[in-house]
């Protein structure tokens, strides 16, 4: 649901992003509102979905989780049931972190973390060349993964 916004909302976004452990007096301040406008304009936020959640940003490696790769997916057909089979077996998949149906030449891309070379390629091996939508299927190993953990937020005040 979209739902108008104006500059404290923006405000409350790019704080948030920034630092969601902020408390809510300490972002009440930052965007000059009372605390309790200020957790009501979040919550209206969350309700509507422009927030998806808040979450800690654990590192992989911290785990024994220390390679990192990308794979990409060509489906033999893309019937519906077929693509919805897949994303969710892939969504099942605990060492799945992202995916992205895409378009292109390729109908999937897999963010996966494993343990190592030995791991990654069971998971190849048996969680996607085995699958009967599968038609094709390459791995990309990271070496590096850095991510902006903000989105640019719109200048409700610029004209298009």
């Amino acid at each position: 649901m979209k739902i108008p916004l104006d500059q404290i909302d923006f405000a409350i976004l790019e704080n948030l992003q920034n630092n969601a452990r902020l408390s809510n007096k300490e972002l009440a301040n930052r965007v000059h509102l009372a605390p309790s406008s200020c957790l009501e304009r979040v919550r209206r936020l969350t309700g509507a979905g422009v927030f998806r959640g808040f979450h800690a940003e654990v590192d992989p490696a911290a785990l024994g989780q220390a390679l990192q790769a990308m794979i990409t997916v060509r489906l033999r057909r893309h019937s519906r049931r077929d693509v919805m089979a897949f994303r969710a077996h892939l969504l099942a998949l605990p060492e799945v972190l992202a995916l992205f149906h895409v378009g292109g030449s390729y109908d999937f891309v897999v963010h996966v973390v494993v343990q190592d070379s030995n791991h990654l390629r069971d998971l190849a091996m048996d969680a996607f060349t085995a699958r009967p939508e599968v038609g094709q299927m390459e791995t990309h190993i990271i070496f590096e993964y850095a991510r902006s953990p903000t989105l640019p937020i719109p200048n409700p005040n610029r004209t298009p």
